[in-house]
């Protein structure tokens, strides 16, 4: 096959795009109301949930994972229920992967749409309520044009950052080809083989190359919003 891939491999390269978008579209909707509530929400325990929020981003992976798996388990508080009650199970599955996958780049979309709407002139939002648009009209006209930048740069970034996302998959949904083996999942198999070499440096490449382009993606959609925005 092209690139010297095998079908496992190109499955492994599939999976690992799949579960990255599937986590950004995930965590996008709730990331921009966490960011929303952290810039202009003013309430008891918002220096708390700040810290909750970026919690993915200073502990281990393997330990978000094994909460994943504790409360996601089929004997979990959560995945109990799911599984029980309406046949859903997450664990061992790509659905879980996903999960996993969002958990850990979800701060990185609330600090960017957090940037984004710090940058948000309050004023236009006054006007707007002086020529009498409701809350949700000057959201969705106003705020949400202006901080757009910061939503697909961190969706972006989310993405690329998911390609990579190793141990809270490996933790909660194990490493099983076509499901859960995910291109860091699939390097890590290949370097536990003997002879493998050759395959992890493949994978590794083909990593490196959609990491950088994600990133490169992300620095040019923000500078073209900026620019249509007449910020730059």
């Amino acid at each position: 096959m092209s690139l010297g891939l095998s079908m496992e491999e190109w499955q492994a390269v599939r999976l690992s795009l799949e579960v990255a978008s599937r986590s950004v579209l995930i965590s996008l909707l709730p990331a921009i109301g966490i960011a929303w509530l952290l810039v202009r929400g003013r309430f008891p325990g918002r220096m708390l949930l700040d810290a909750l929020v970026h919690l993915p981003l200073v502990v281990p992976p393997v330990v978000v994972g094994w909460g994943l798996l504790m409360l996601f388990g089929v004997r979990g508080p959560i995945g109990g229920p799911l599984h029980d009650w309406f046949g859903i199970r997450l664990v061992f599955t790509t659905d879980g992967a996903a999960l996993a996958t969002a958990v850990m780049s979800f701060p990185l979309i609330v600090r960017s749409v957090r940037l984004g709407l710090e940058q948000v002139d309050p004023g236009l939002e006054a006007a707007a309520r002086t020529l009498g648009a409701g809350p949700l009209d000057r959201f969705l006209t106003v705020t949400l044009p202006l901080m757009s930048p910061g939503i697909l740069a961190g969706a972006v970034t989310a993405f690329a950052a998911g390609l990579g996302e190793f141990g809270a998959v490996i933790t909660f949904v194990s490493n099983v080809p076509g499901e859960t083996q995910t291109l860091p999942l699939a390097i890590y198999s290949a370097t536990q083989t003997p002879g493998g070499e050759a395959v992890a440096a493949r994978l590794a490449g083909i990593s490196f190359l959609l990491a950088i382009c994600g990133l490169l993606l992300a620095e040019v959609i923000a500078r073209r919003m900026h620019r249509l925005l007449g910020r730059g």
